[in-house]
């Protein structure tokens, strides 16, 4: 029973998109599109945020390592810092891994972005009458 269902289902008939003509397709794969541009930019926001975040974190990590190896130059302290620089370093360089793998993360929705615009502007150009009779 269930593979009778299954196959009566329009979305794995390889003969339903036929069904649809060409205005209703291109009708729904715009509102396709108009639906997915907001998340794509969204999710770019975010992860530009984020990168910024991130670079900012680094920053005053570098900040504090360095005024660690001062104090730790300048006076023995009855605390051992180099453990504590090491731990900051090894923070450091996690994120700055996260930061390359968010960098990547928006090159990619950049390129999403792109494609997905370009593909709308397409799909309305398909979409609009010619404003002239063909040239011959």
């Amino acid at each position: 029973m269930a593979t009778a269902e299954t196959s009566a289902s329009p979305v794995e008939s390889p003969s339903s998109t036929k069904s649809f003509d060409p205005q209703t397709r291109d009708a729904l794969a715009e509102g396709l599109l108009d639906l997915l541009k907001p998340a794509v930019e969204e999710v770019d926001e975010q992860v530009a945020r984020v990168r910024e975040s991130q670079v900012e974190l680094r920053q005053q990590i570098d900040g504090l390592a360095d005024e660690l190896k001062k104090l730790s130059d300048e006076q023995p302290l009855p605390v051992e810092l180099d453990v504590y620089v090491k731990k900051l370093m090894n923070s450091r360089r996690r994120i700055m891994v996260v930061n390359n793998i968010l960098q990547n993360a928006q090159e990619r929705l950049g390129k999403l972005h792109y494609n997905v615009s370009r593909e709308t502007a397409r799909r309305k150009a398909l979409l609009e009458p010619p404003s002239a009779g063909p040239i011959q």
